[in-house]
């Protein structure tokens, strides 16, 4: 298929870009996403780390939406506080994205409809040549990746393989459609020598890295974990886990449902844990609210379950794409009644993928639900990421029974208390694993009781978990020097931006610690009171209104609330460095 254009290199003695953000904004439906992801695919490919995020609405088409690529020679892990180039398809982008532009940076718009007066802009009439050429105005965003590319000095042929890889799947007639509209997008740049070549990317060293998203990371941590029956229902942001499971969990005879409704998921999860396999399922705010009976029953029972929570804008439905943090008081206040439940918050993608990993093994070894807390920007995000170390993977399936064990026991008592704390446990159909398991307050044998002195047992052995686990759960990442007397305390999404304000602290002269914490639940006070001690003040950043972790914290530490401040943001967006450095500087 020829493409003479495509061999012609421009100059790339440009402005080298070393960290580099492109934004490109439009209505949904424009394609946005495209351009981010070829974007993204061509940095991938020149060995450099990639961040890339989206700012959609929750609707098909219309509406502003925009995406963000960074690309650095660095690993990165959050967007950068300054975009070098916005690529626009309506005037709305422009108003959106031109507050963000850096000082040299450039928009690039579509021509096609509107004329923009903005500095620094430059428009091509993508949608009108590629709807003439093509018939199909839609390729306009593989027009503005050509445009870009001759901008940015790519190479050619790496440029055309980006479009080869994404679109062969898609049939000849849309690869040849595509490359069409590349070859229309570069002879658009090339024919403004002041464009061509404007800056220059160089390689980067991160060539065996994967790029990947918070979601897929934790459904491939499911599966290398012993995950085997997933059910679950669509919601924003938590589908992807689905679907991804869906295509790798079949083939090692696993079995993926999607429920008709979240009770329904959350019960199939729970009959599948019970009856021995490994078992998860995802949702998000109200589809946790809806699964908020099903996880108490677990913690009543006593069966393993792991709940994904993709946490978003809310109360009620919110805002499905948007990001926040808010879900934890319910989470660790969940249902009705009291029953022990774990909370364990992943910051990277790595993170997702082992602490997943974990969550399962302290979910089946202690018999109680876990929930692993993500968020919007941590589940749909793509990152750079060394490829997962499987090494430290350890399956802990508790203690189980086989039909040998059981014939040495004078009974099996499915609520036995232990001095461990978790009972043994026999899948169903084993020989003499006979058990009644029920929601209703129990005896050891599953037998429905409302004996005072029994409830008071039971109550000591189910909460007396939580002190017992303690040990096993994921314990903090601490970053900064031990000296540092500012601390700042993040879980979550918050890691890549504080990680970065810490470097532009650390340039005024201002050392800080950073505690991730990766157990929210129960409250590390061990490990938050050294923390706390060792610093003159911490600030506490979360995405919510109330400071719902620092709250926590409060409570469980009251001795050292003065030491505490809340750094918050709740408007649906991620935090950026400077945001973050700035209110540090502030006090």
């Amino acid at each position: 298929m020829p493409a003479p254009d495509s061999a012609t290199k421009g100059p790339t003695s440009g402005t080298p870009l070393r960290d580099l953000a492109v934004m490109i904004g439009g209505q949904g439906g424009d394609g946005t996403l495209t351009v981010s992801d070829l974007l993204a695919r061509y940095f991938r490919r020149r060995g450099l780390y990639v961040y890339s995020s989206r700012n959609v609405l929750s609707r098909i088409r219309g509406g502003h939406a925009d995406a963000s690529v960074r690309a650095s020679e660095r690993p990165i892990a959050a967007e950068k506080a300054e975009i070098d180039l916005l690529v626009a398809f309506d005037a709305e982008a422009i108003r959106f994205g031109q507050p963000e532009l850096d000082e040299n940076g450039l928009i690039l718009y579509d021509s096609s409809s509107f004329q923009s007066d903005a500095p620094s802009a430059v428009g091509f009439p993508f949608a009108t040549l590629v709807g003439g050429q093509i018939g199909q105005p839609i390729y306009k965003n593989t027009a503005a990746y050509g445009a870009i590319s001759v901008m940015m000095g790519f190479d050619p042929a790496v440029t055309r393989g980006v479009i080869e890889s994404r679109f062969q799947r898609r049939g000849a007639e849309a690869l040849e459609k595509n490359l069409k509209a590349l070859e229309i997008g570069r002879k658009l740049a090339l024919e403004r020598p002041e464009l061509v070549g404007r800056w220059s990317v160089a390689d980067g060293d991160a060539h065996e890295r994967l790029l990947l998203t918070g979601n897929q990371a934790a459904a491939l941590g499911f599966v290398v974990g012993g995950g085997r029956f997933f059910a679950g229902y669509p919601i924003t942001p938590a589908t992807e886990i689905m679907e991804y499971l869906m295509r790798y969990l079949p083939p090692l005879h696993g079995v993926v449902r999607q429920a008709e409704d979240e009770l329904a998921a959350i019960n199939m999860v729970l009959g599948a844990a019970y009856a021995g396999a490994r078992a998860m399922t995802s949702t998000s705010g109200p589809g946790l609210s809806l699964m908020t009976e099903g996880i108490g029953h677990a913690g009543a029972a006593e069966i393993p379950v792991l709940v994904a929570d993709c946490q978003r804008v809310g109360p009620s439905t919110g805002e499905p794409t948007r990001h926040e943090q808010s879900d934890l008081a319910h989470l660790a206040n969940l249902g009705h009644g009291e029953f022990p439940r774990v909370i364990i918050a992943p910051g990277t993608v790595d993170d997702c993928f082992h602490l997943t990993v974990r969550a399962l093994n302290i979910a089946e070894r202690w018999r109680l639900p876990v929930i692993l807390l993500l968020d919007q920007a941590l589940c749909q995000n793509s990152v750079t990421t060394a490829p997962f170390d499987l090494g430290p993977v350890r399956i802990d399936r508790g203690d189980r029974l086989g039909a040998e064990a059981l014939a040495q026991r004078a009974r099996y008592a499915y609520y036995e208390v232990t001095p461990s704390g978790p009972s043994a446990y026999a899948p169903p159909g084993v020989p003499g694993g006979i058990a009644q398991v029920t929601g209703n307050e129990h005896d050891e044998m599953g037998h429905v009781s409302v004996n005072p002195v029994n409830r008071a047992k039971m109550m000591e052995k189910r909460m007396g978990k939580l002190v017992k686990l303690a040990p096993e759960l994921p314990e903090p990442a601490i970053f900064g020097p031990a000296d540092a007397r500012i601390g700042i305390i993040g879980y979550g999404s918050t890691f890549g931006p504080i990680r970065e304000a810490q470097e532009r602290l650390r340039a005024d002269g201002r050392t800080t610690r950073f505690y991730q914490a990766r157990t929210l639940f129960p409250v590390p006070v061990d490990s938050l009171r050294t923390f706390l001690d060792s610093v003159d003040v911490a600030y506490v950043v979360e995405h919510n209104y109330t400071g719902q972790f620092a709250r926590l914290i409060r409570e469980h530490l009251p001795e050292r609330h003065a030491k505490l401040r809340t750094l918050l943001k709740f408007d649906g967006m991620s935090f950026r460095a400077p945001e973050i450095a700035e209110r540090v500087r502030g006090g």
